[in-house]
């Protein structure tokens, strides 16, 4: 794909078509210099020729477009193995596609040719298989700029305040894009683009690899997630308590942490990485082993793109401490440590906004808010996350079966119903958090985000009951029985993972046979 040198030179709108060069009046050139950079996005300019520079502003409309949406199209497509393995069984999972081949086995992996290409990332994997060095034919490239900009996209971008925000539908719209431009849409609402001087290009190439290091095939833990979490950063930003404090960096710091706050989540917990020796668990001394690993995978890729370059470096490291005290604070081993700290300046209502420390503190509050707010969405977005995660936690019950392990408390599909573990998570860990909030700021959506809260707890409880007797009249002899054993079993998870919480009745229809 890299052009000989010396091949003669086409025509530019030739060139332009094909993404791989670009020639102005003066016939000098902008060269791709290696298939490398075909895959990364990058070129090869005479910073003197003012037509380069002009082109290299408007890249992410022209050039980059191509590059950046085969780029996610490549390197979301593919496997990723650990760089650090041992002789430990476990260490030779792969996350990213070990749910794939619990149900299609492996017969399709042995058909890829083993070609690697290695690729520094700060999550430190090597990208194999790679779609371009394969030779698969070119697909209709992903417009992740214009096109899915405007129409039905941009006018749900006019309302991305709202809490009823469907981030499903709008990831549709966008191609599966919902990352990158709702990221990138509210970098320039609140103009941060501009006042911190960031680069298009540079922005727009860490979105892309900010999003394609979220795992898609995990049900919750992905990109959309990230999106979600980043809209509802959005609406909290807008409250008069924050916006009337909040500095630029401030909110920059938000809208980054809520944007990576997941990156490169492997669709596990800490205990289960712990239990099997992964090499992150050592790594990071089994205390806070994911948000750890995405703070840094954040760092990697700020870095890797040079997004603050610019910055001095003393500014830049400050971002990135402060980035990775956010993305720490969602650790909900951790919650009962923030809640206690909140609920005291709370009491003792000495919370100053001018303080900068404090500001940074209602930040993680807000980020861990945006993180579980699920709960607090209207029912027809809730009930959709409360699956997906659920399915989440079950395929991990599946690999822990299929490996001989101990299932985690709330993994056992078996034993646990999506009901049962959403009633007791708003119970004791997402009711207490809002309520706080709704104490430090007393709001139309603090009210309203409780409101939702409530009624979905009371919909989960009715469509437990409803499920209930249905499984008592079909199984009037038996069920019982069956559910007094099964109960047992739940309420013991159920106090295990959230400190105390019961059900008693259990659909006999959730058991498999």
């Amino acid at each position: 794909m890299s052009l000989a040198a010396g091949e003669p030179l086409v025509s530019a709108p030739a060139l332009l078509s094909s993404g791989l060069l670009i020639q102005d009046s003066c016939h000098s050139a902008i060269r791709l210099t290696s298939v490398q950079d075909v895959r990364r996005g990058a070129i090869s300019y005479d910073s003197s020729d003012q037509t380069a520079l002009y082109i290299r502003m408007l890249g992410a409309c022209v050039v980059f477009k191509q590059l950046f949406a085969r780029d996610v199209r490549v390197r979301s497509q593919v496997g990723f193995e650990p760089e650090r393995r041992s002789s430990h069984p476990y260490l030779f999972i792969d996350f990213r596609t070990l749910h794939t081949r619990l149900s299609c086995g492996s017969a399709s992996a042995s058909s890829v040719p083993e070609r690697r290409l290695h690729r520094l990332l700060s999550c430190q994997r090597y990208l194999h298989s790679s779609r371009l060095l394969r030779g698969v034919p070119q697909q209709i490239p992903l417009h992740i700029l214009d096109e899915d900009y405007t129409g039905q996209a941009r006018c749900m971008l006019e309302k991305v305040g709202n809490w009823n925000f469907d981030i499903f539908l709008f990831d549709r719209l966008t191609n599966g894009n919902s990352l990158i431009t709702l990221t990138f849409h509210l970098l320039n609402h609140y103009g941060l683009v501009e006042l911190f001087q960031l680069d298009l290009v540079k922005l727009w190439r860490f979105l892309v690899m900010v999003q394609e290091d979220y795992h898609s095939g995990n049900p919750y833990h992905n990109a959309v997630h990230a999106a979600d979490v980043t809209q509802a950063m959005h609406c909290y930003l807008q409250e008069p308590m924050l916006a009337k404090s909040l500095t630029s960096y401030d909110i920059l710091l938000g809208l980054l942490a809520a944007a990576t706050h997941d990156l490169d989540h492997p669709g596990v917990n800490q205990p289960f990485l712990i239990k099997t020796d992964h090499y992150l668990a050592t790594l990071y001394r089994n205390t806070s082993v994911l948000e750890n690993h995405h703070w840094k995978s954040a760092v990697g890729l700020l870095r890797e793109t040079g997004l603050f370059s610019h910055l001095p470096p003393e500014d830049s490291l400050n971002v990135e401490r402060d980035l990775g005290s956010l993305i720490l604070a969602t650790d909900i081993s951790r919650q009962n440590e923030y809640l206690t700290r909140f609920r005291t300046h709370l009491d003792q209502n000495n919370l100053c906004l001018i303080n900068a420390s404090h500001r940074h503190f209602i930040l993680q509050m807000a980020l861990k808010c945006a993180d579980i707010c699920n709960p607090c969405r209207p029912w027809e977005l809730s009930k959709q996350w409360s699956e997906k995660v659920t399915e989440e936690f079950f395929q991990q019950g599946d690999i822990e079966k299929k490996h001989k392990l101990e299932v985690s408390p709330l993994c056992d599909r078996e034993t646990n119903t999506v009901g049962d573990i959403q009633i007791g998570f708003m119970a004791y860990v997402a009711e207490p958090l809002f309520a706080e909030w709704t104490r430090f700021s007393d709001t139309r959506l603090s009210q309203t985000m409780l409101g939702h809260m409530g009624l979905n707890k009371a919909s989960w409880s009715s469509l437990q009951q409803e499920q209930t007797s249905m499984s008592e009249e079909v199984e009037p002899s038996t069920v019982g029985t069956d559910i007094g054993g099964v109960a047992t079993q739940t309420d013991s998870n159920i106090v295990t993972a959230t400190g105390g919480t019961s059900s008693k009745e259990l659909p006999q229809g959730s058991r498999e046979p």
